[in-house]
């Protein structure tokens, strides 16, 4: 009777390690797709912003990514124009948005953001976010933040093309 119990309580030891496995799992994953939402809302914004001052578009396109490591203030306030719109996305990478113990934990963890001009007529650009996900993966093609996060299976990244048609008259 004694053996019995001890096996029972055996099994239920090892069933409970599992279940603490799987839940440690599902935590992982629900915090990568958060931070992949928030990659995607970020985008579409730097996208927004990109379409809405398409006269200087060509002036957006970085040479070293914007948000984590950036120069940028952290107040926007004095900026007008492309530098307000860079310093805001810079800062919304930064997790600014949402501000815990004095720490921006609004965003992914060191995300950075880069504007690509692709050529072409008429001309397409990309907007990229990359950032530090929680698992090493498969590393993306995309080369925006490459090499930031030690190993590039850790590096995160998603894109968005923008065309901008001239609006001048032939």
């Amino acid at each position: 009777m004694l053996l019995e119990v001890l096996i029972s309580i055996v099994i239920l030891a090892f069933g409970l390690l599992g279940l603490a496995g799987l839940q440690l799992k599902v935590q992982n994953s629900e915090t990568e797709s958060y931070q992949r939402a928030q990659a995607i809302l970020l985008t579409q914004e730097m996208a927004s912003m990109l379409s809405a001052n398409r006269v200087n578009a060509a002036s957006y396109v970085t040479s070293s990514p914007l948000g984590t490591g950036d120069g940028q203030p952290a107040s926007c306030a004095a900026l007008t124009g492309m530098q307000l719109d860079e310093c805001t996305w810079s800062n919304q990478l930064k997790g600014a948005a949402e501000v815990n113990s004095g720490v921006s934990v609004g965003a992914m963890t060191n995300a950075v953001g880069c504007i690509e001009s692709l050529g072409g007529s008429p001309s397409v650009y990309r907007v990229t976010v990359a950032w530090q996900g929680m698992t090493q993966l498969a590393p993306p093609s995309l080369t925006c933040g490459q090499n930031l996060y030690g190993n590039d299976g850790n590096r995160r990244a998603i894109s968005s093309l923008i065309t901008i048609a001239s609006l001048t008259a032939p």
